[in-house]
């Protein structure tokens, strides 16, 4: 990355100015990929909520795409203490999350440190619910009664507000 060839120039020209303003873009391009991500398996997750309460019936496959996406997510948003973050040598990095007393599924909330957090705050996680809500209503559609209804249909059926809060709650659960 040219980034990290133009990060060393400042830092060996000692101009930490345009050094930070380096370091201030490869934050934001590591966050709109934590973002992307989350918004990929918060799809997937709403799929399976609103077929849920589509169908009125839940299979085990959906229950564990639903399990999945709710681990992906809280993962992904999870910062990781840097110094963790490199590993030791030998140390695996479940072991240095606990280690660091702080419990690998922990919500956010609980796990604010120095180096800790999120990286999408809860605005951020209800934004990115309502965006992924329109792809996931699609894909329902398509799945959902082997496909027979599309995304209006679909609507009509289904308690939005409440799909959207599961979703939430299970994140932040």
């Amino acid at each position: 990355m040219d980034e990290f060839i133009t990060l060393r120039k400042y830092i060996e020209e000692k101009d930490y100015i345009k050094a930070l303003e380096i370091v201030g873009e490869l934050e934001e391009m590591s966050k709109e990929d934590k973002l992307n991500k989350i918004y990929s398996y918060a799809v997937i997750l709403l799929v399976h909520l609103i077929k849920q309460e589509a169908e009125k019936r839940t299979t085990r496959s959906w229950d564990v795409s639903i399990n999945n996406s709710v681990r992906e997510i809280k993962r992904t948003n999870k910062r990781r203490n840097a110094v963790f973050a490199r590993g030791n040598a030998g140390v695996s990095p479940a072991y240095s999350t606990l280690a660091a007393g702080v419990s690998p599924m922990s919500d956010c909330d609980k796990t604010r440190r120095k180096a800790g957090g999120c990286y999408a705050s809860q605005d951020e996680l209800i934004e990115t619910i309502e965006e992924a809500f329109e792809a996931a209503i699609k894909r329902a559609a398509l799945e959902a009664f082997e496909g027979r209804h599309d995304g209006a249909e679909l609507v009509q059926m289904i308690d939005v507000a409440k799909i959207k809060e599961t979703a939430l709650t299970l994140i932040n659960g």
